[in-house]
């Protein structure tokens, strides 16, 4: 998440020097994090393009997935796995100690993923086993990735990282099965479960990454009132919050799972406010990380107000969750990743700044839209239009720091 002299100790920053890669290979093959933050970017925007031309226009894709199916599938199957990737494929060399995963492995999983999005797109053409068999390629070959590294380094501390990604692999066949397939009702636990994974493996990396980077930012500032580090009542909340999570997957109207998902939610805003999000104002690229879980604790609040009370649609907590939370968390990570292991300064320059409050629109007026109003339609397409814009001016913005070696070596 950071260069080596700014990271915290076991922390996801950037790969000691016994992990730097052989300076033979091209750059874009070097770090998970340069092929497919760049690829989660354009696919976030293209997809999205995609999916407003098929409610707009009429556009009509030989897919086997209907287009809301698509549209879901693509983003939380398609663009979220990729970013995930690039984050987990840079931060395991430094959990680890290893060399990166790059060059030719790095290549394949790139192209694994590639032909996950063409199956998803043309799966009408291809026999429904041999679409899910492609698109399933791409999840099963990450899960055994980081599986391996981490195991080959017996670093224990992020075994935990393998469950997240295995049920998120689990969640796609669902889908998969479901849509694809047309077997049952599965498509719905299918992108529930999906959804749930996403949101708790953002809650366990933002959990360790978002009071540990505000700390030492807060003392190398000589600030000595700094976020406390994690304890019993930290474990507890984010026990609650992923049981919670977990039970909405398979009772998602029941009264319990509501209450439980408040109780999260509340657990969890003890946990934010003791971060000191208002003390790093002053440098977006860490203030944008504490807006990000805090979409996170709106969203579970808001799906558990859902379920208890019907005037509060449904969509609406779901993009509080994945316009907000997802999104943002994502453009945070990835602008900081990308400075941080190009030899940039880590601090935001206008464009991240202007990105960063175009994804925070775009997630606020996706939930506008969800809301019943004459409107709907109009604050619809403008929250497309800004979330396009805002992923799209990182692939503008950042390609060229992901494409070209490292400053300064």
């Amino acid at each position: 998440m950071s260069t080596p002299r700014t990271a915290p100790p076991g922390g996801p920053g950037a790969p000691g020097p016994s992990a730097a890669p052989a300076p033979e290979r091209s750059a874009l093959l070097s770090y998970g994090f340069r092929p497919f933050f760049l690829a989660a970017a354009l696919w976030a925007a293209v997809a999205l393009a995609v999916w407003m031309a098929m409610l707009s226009l009429g556009l009509t894709l030989p897919s086997r997935l209907d287009p809301l199916a698509w549209h879901i599938h693509e983003m939380l199957f398609g663009f979220v796995p990729a970013a995930i990737a690039g984050f987990l494929l840079t931060a395991m060399a430094n959990w680890t100690g290893r060399a990166p995963v790059s060059g030719a492995r790095l290549g394949l999983l790139l192209g694994l993923w590639i032909g996950a999005r063409l199956a998803a797109l043309i799966s009408a053409w291809l026999a429904a086993g041999v679409a899910i068999a492609i698109d399933m390629a791409f999840p099963v070959a990450l899960v055994a990735t980081v599986a391996y590294e981490l195991l080959a380094a017996r670093n224990r501390r992020n075994y935990i990282m393998i469950a997240p990604l295995t049920v998120l692999a689990l969640a796609q066949l669902l889908m998969d099965l479901g849509a694809v397939g047309g077997i049952g009702t599965l498509a719905g636990y299918g992108w529930r479960l999906g959804l749930a994974a996403i949101i708790i493996l953002i809650s366990v990396v933002g959990g360790r990454i978002v009071p540990s980077f505000t700390r030492n930012w807060l003392m190398h500032r000589g600030d000595a009132s700094v976020p406390p580090m994690p304890g019993r009542l930290d474990r507890w909340a984010q026990s609650l919050l992923h049981t919670a999570l977990m039970v909405w997957v398979v009772l998602p109207d029941a009264r319990p799972t509501a209450v439980l998902l408040l109780a999260g939610a509340a657990l969890s805003l003890w946990r934010v406010l003791r971060w000191r999000a208002a003390a790093t104002r002053a440098e977006p690229l860490l203030l944008i990380l504490h807006i990000g879980y805090g979409w996170l604790v709106l969203g579970v609040a808001a799906l558990g107000v859902a379920s208890l009370e019907p005037a509060v649609p449904l969509p609406a907590a779901i993009h509080a969750l994945t316009a907000g939370a997802i999104g943002t968390m994502i453009l945070g990570v990835m602008t900081r990743v990308s400075r941080g292991h190009t030899g940039r300064a880590l601090a935001a320059d206008r464009v991240t700044v202007l990105i960063y409050v175009l994804v925070v629109l775009a997630a606020g007026l996706r939930i506008a839209a969800a809301l019943p109003s004459a409107a709907a339609l109009a604050l619809l397409r403008s929250a497309a239009a800004l979330w396009i814009g805002a992923f799209g001016l990182f692939a503008v913005r950042y390609a060229p720091l992901l494409l070209r070696p490292r400053r300064g070596g």
